[in-house]
Order: C-alpha cells, then sequence, then structure tokens
C-alpha cells in the first residue's frame, strides 16, 4: 500500500511488478462494504422481524412524506424545463472546446438502458392490467374510463416526472466533474454549498449513502430480473421455477456483467448497451406488427393527450380528499424508488456525456427518453389492454397470478387476439426466447453500469478505477442478490432500497441549489457577447 494515488486521500494498493491494482477512497470503501454485510446479515438471521419493521418504515415514510416526494418532482421537473430555455442551456460539460466521447445513438442507448431498459420489461405489460383491473382515479373496472385511466397514470410513473430525476443528478454531476474539477462522485456536486467540508466527515457521509442505496437497488433488480428469466424459461422450456436454478442465472448473468464492466465503456458496456436495443427494437417490432398496430398507433397518439391533459392533475395528486392509500403502492413507491437510484442512474449517464452541452444534454435524457419511454409502454400496454378488450380475455388474472411470466403469456396470446390465429409453436418459442434475451441483456447492462458507478465513487470519483475493483463489485452486487433471494429478503430489501428515497430526495433539492448557484456564477464570469465556458476539463 502506498500515498501514491491519483486521487487525494486514496489507499493504493500495487501487485509485485508495481501496477495499481485497487485504488479506493477508504473511508467510503470500508463503511459501504460494511454496512451492506451488516444489512445482509441481519435481514438472514432476523428475517421475519427485519421486513417487519422495514415494511412499517415504508408504510410510515409514505403516509407522512406522500407530499414531498409529489412535491420535489415537481420542483425538479419544473427547474429542468426552465434550464432549456433559459441562456444557461448554451454552456457545454467541458468547455467550449470539448468534444463528445461517444456518438448520439451510442450515448442514447447506454443511458436509455441504465435508466429504464429491465424496469420497462417487467412492468410494461403488468402495471397497465394492474390499473385496468384496480383504476385509480374511481373509473369502473373494465370500462373504457378505465382503460384511459389504466394507460395515463402508467405514464405518469415511468414519463417525465421519473426522467426528471435522473436528468437533475446525471447533469449536476457532470457539470461539477467537467466543469468544476470536482471528483466525479456526489460530494462534488455540494461544494457550493459545503465548500471545503466535502473532503472531509460530510462529503464521506454522501458517497456512502449513495454506494449503499446504488447496490441495493442494482442487486434488487437482479433479483428481480432472475425472477422474470427464471419465470419466462419456465413457461418456455419447463425449467423448474426454484432458488437453485435462480442462483444459477444470477451466477451466469454476474459473470457476463463482469466481463463488460472489465472490458470497460468503449468495449463492453458501449457495445453491450446498443446490442440490448437492437434486440429490444426486434421484439417491439414484432408486438407492433403482429399485434393489433392500428389500434397501437391511434392509442399512441391518444395516450399523450390523456398524459398532457391531465398532466397537472396527475403529477400534483396527492388523495387529500379521497383519503385513499392506493397511491403510496404505486406513486410514491415510484418517486422513491427513481429518487433512491438517482445516484446510480444519474452517475452512469454524468460519466458519458462530456462535451454535450445543458440543453442537449436536457433534451435527450428528459424529452427523448421519456418520448422512447411512451413509444414502449403503448405499444406493450395498449396491445395487452386490446388482448383483454377484444382478444380472449384471462390476461388480468394471468398477471395477479404470477408477474414474472406474464409478460410471457402475454406474448402467446397476441396472435390470436389479434386476428392472426394460433401461431406455430417454434414461432411462439422464438420469440419468447427473444424476449428473454431482452431481460438477460437489460439486466446485464444494469449490472455493469452499477458496478462502473459504485466503483467510481467508492474510488474517490477516479473515472477509471483499477479493474480488481470493478470485478469485486460486480462479484458483490451477484452475492448480494442471491443470499437475499434464497433468504427471502428481497422484498425487505426492495422496501429498504425505495426508503433510501427519502434522504435522498432532501440532497436532490439542495443538488438543485448547488448547481444553479454554480451555473449562475460561470455563467455571469463569461466574456461577452457570446459567454462561452472557457475550455476547463477536469476529469473525465
Amino acid at each position: 500500500m502506498g500515498n501514491d494515488s491519483t486521487t487525494p486521500g486514496n489507499w493504493a494498493f500495487r501487485n509485485s511488478r508495481g501496477r495499481i491494482i485497487f485504488d479506493l477512497n477508504p473511508r467510503v470503501f470500508i463503511s459501504a462494504t460494511a454496512l451492506i454485510a451488516l444489512f445482509v446479515l441481519t435481514s438472514l438471521v432476523f428475517l421475519d422481524d427485519f421486513s417487519r419493521s422495514v415494511n412499517a418504515l415504508q408504510a410510515w415514510i409514505a403516509n407522512q412524506s406522500g407530499w414531498f416526494f409529489v412535491l420535489t418532482v415537481n420542483l425538479i421537473l419544473g427547474y429542468l424545463l426552465f434550464l432549456m430555455v433559459w441562456p444557461y442551456g448554451g454552456i457545454r460539460l467541458g468547455g467550449s472546446g470539448a468534444k463528445p466521447e461517444f456518438s448520439r445513438p451510442a450515448w442514447f442507448a447506454m443511458l436509455f438502458s441504465a435508466g429504464m431498459g429491465i424496469g420497462l420489461m417487467f412492468y410494461s405489460v403488468a402495471e397497465p392490467m394492474y390499473h385496468l383491473a384496480n383504476p385509480p382515479h374511481g373509473a369502473e373496472p373494465g370500462t373504457t374510463a378505465a382503460y384511459k385511466d389504466a394507460i395515463k397514470t402508467t405514464f405518469l410513473h415511468w414519463g417525465l416526472h421519473a426522467w426528471g430525476v435522473y436528468t437533475l443528478t446525471g447533469l449536476a454531476l457532470a457539470y461539477f466533474a467537467f466543469n468544476r474539477g470536482q471528483p466525479l462522485s456526489i460530494r462534488g456536486i455540494f461544494q457550493p454549498l459545503l465548500g471545503e467540508r466535502i473532503h472531509g466527515f460530510w462529503g464521506h457521509l454522501i458517497d456512502v449513502l449513495a454506494t449503499v442505496a446504488t447496490l441495493f437497488g442494482v442487486a434488487t433488480s437482479l433479483g428481480l430480473g432472475v425472477t422474470q428469466v427464471n419465470g419466462g424459461l419456465n413457461h418456455l422450456f419447463g425449467l423448474p421455477v426454484e432458488p437453485g436454478v435462480q442462483i444459477a442465472l444470477i451466477v451466469a448473468i454476474t459473470a457476463v456483467a463482469t466481463l463488460s464492466v472489465v472490458l470497460g465503456l468503449d468495449k463492453g458496456i458501449k457495445r453491450l448497451s446498443v446490442l440490448n436495443m437492437l434486440l429490444a427494437g426486434c421484439l417491439l417490432l414484432y408486438v407492433l406488427l403482429i399485434g393489433p398496430t392500428l389500434f397501437v398507433l391511434n392509442g399512441f397518439v391518444e395516450n399523450l393527450g390523456l398524459y398532457l391533459n391531465d398532466f397537472f392533475y396527475l403529477g400534483f395528486w396527492n388523495e387529500t380528499y379521497t383519503q385513499g392509500h392506493w397511491q403510496n403502492g404505486w406513486t410514491v413507491f415510484f418517486w422513491g424508488w427513481w429518487i433512491a437510484w438517482s445516484p446510480f442512474v444519474g452517475m452512469f449517464i454524468a460519466r458519458i456525456s462530456y462535451g454535450r452541452t445543458v440543453r442537449e444534454f436536457v433534451a435527450f435524457v428528459l424529452l427523448v427518453s421519456t418520448l422512447l419511454t411512451f413509444v414502449w409502454l403503448s405499444v406493450f400496454g395498449d396491445s395487452a389492454m386490446y388482448v383483454e378488450l377484444a382478444g380472449p380475455g384471462g390476461l388480468i388474472e394471468a398477471v395477479q397470478h404470477d408477474l414474472a411470466s406474464s409478460l410471457f403469456v402475454f406474448l402467446e396470446m397476441l396472435p390470436s387476439a389479434s386476428g392472426f390465429g394460433t401461431l406455430p409453436a417454434v414461432i411462439l418459442t422464438a420469440v419468447g426466447t427473444l424476449a428473454t434475451l431482452v431481460i438477460i441483456s437489460f439486466f446485464v447492462t444494469s449490472s455493469d453500469s452499477g458496478s462502473l458507478v459504485i466503483d467510481i465513487i467508492t474510488a474517490g470519483g477516479h473515472p477509471n478505477p483499477p479493474v480488481l475493483q470493478r470485478i469485486y463489485w460486480a462479484t458483490a452486487e451477484g452475492v448480494v442478490a442471491a443470499i437475499l433471494l434464497v433468504g427471502g429478503g428481497l422484498t425487505a430489501l426492495q422496501t429498504a432500497a425505495i426508503s433510501a428515497g427519502l434522504p435522498f430526495a432532501v440532497l436532490v433539492l439542495l443538488m438543485m441549489v448547488s448547481l444553479h448557484r454554480a451555473l449562475a456564477e460561470d455563467f455571469n464570469r463569461m466574456p461577452a457577447p457570446n459567454r462561452q465556458e472557457p475550455v476547463r476539463r477536469g476529469q473525465s
């Protein structure tokens, strides 16, 4: 071990050849590892009591702080739209001479895959079906009003508010790293508010919370993703749904994710992201063409209108006058989930966004990503509702019976509901296999992106930490997911990850204040008349 790390305050460990194999911030790395290990051990040893306590905490947060989550996501979205039209939008991340590291298609493929991929595969059919059976805004189940209620509510949860949280966090991280020379770490965002204290206790605490939330979020995603893959393989090939199979799947997929992380951004994560976007595009095209194409196209246009028409009502709705609790299990859940995941997704998006202007960053991460999300939800969600509306029905029951395999049941029912009759078994199996590959590819992308982000945070903001550290965190994600899956702790883990959204909601609001102060200061220092940002790359 030595003190010759390239990052101040880090410990550097060298091998016998003198090459650095570990380069880490000891306070963040050790503290985060200890907290993660303590959480896992506690959840396994005291599983029942621990689960009840965590669930009670989540219920308390939802009941007492739902209004705060709703207000937070709306303030974030309003500020981002302000940046789109304000002169600050012309500032370039990295300085006026900065050039993007990736092409726009590759950049967008990576940011979208990290942001929504596996979640959209899991919920694009299931969520509209749930809302169709239990409309949140008072419609009669199964009526036309219920169909409209279901799709616009799903749009709310996956639309501008969700992407807004990621956009703000990513933009703040990128700006302070590339334009102000701060480490590519959550703590660096708070330099205008905390000053040099970001290098002390408060900075370490912020990064530890970001690391723990990110690893739990990714591990939960791995667990949920594996149950869906296992459900699909059971539906297609009769593979049993059991912990042993799921652990084997975690090991295999974690191995692929580890390889992708080792290869790095350009050779690994970028290529895999482009591949899973292509696979997802093929699946989307199949559903659009085999399904009720005209119904979906009409539905997409009408869905946008429904969403925009009720945008403010949906966005600010709090169940104040109905005194219901539906929102706690859905809307507040999603707002807490997106906020808890914002260190992971925001950090990854920041890492790949050098050279973009503020306006371009917001336009693509917020608006283009939301539009593509709505395309996906319309194709799958409207097709699923068509199966229920004009087809044989039964999809709602399939979703309620087994969420993990409901996507595959939908793909099997779609051709006959759309008038194609029963397709040959080989075609249905091929489509189901394609869906499984899309899930796995998004699954791997989430894992390798999360590993890279955790590695950067625990390395004190080093943008390219040693490979061995990447392997450590990729393996840790798989191990945590496997242990909690066997111990039955995924529900508690997911609830804990959501609960982490409350402190992060406060941090995200402070991020917004800090970012605005930095943008205003730097913009006012720029030379007239063009006010171009001076080249100051910082760390990329």
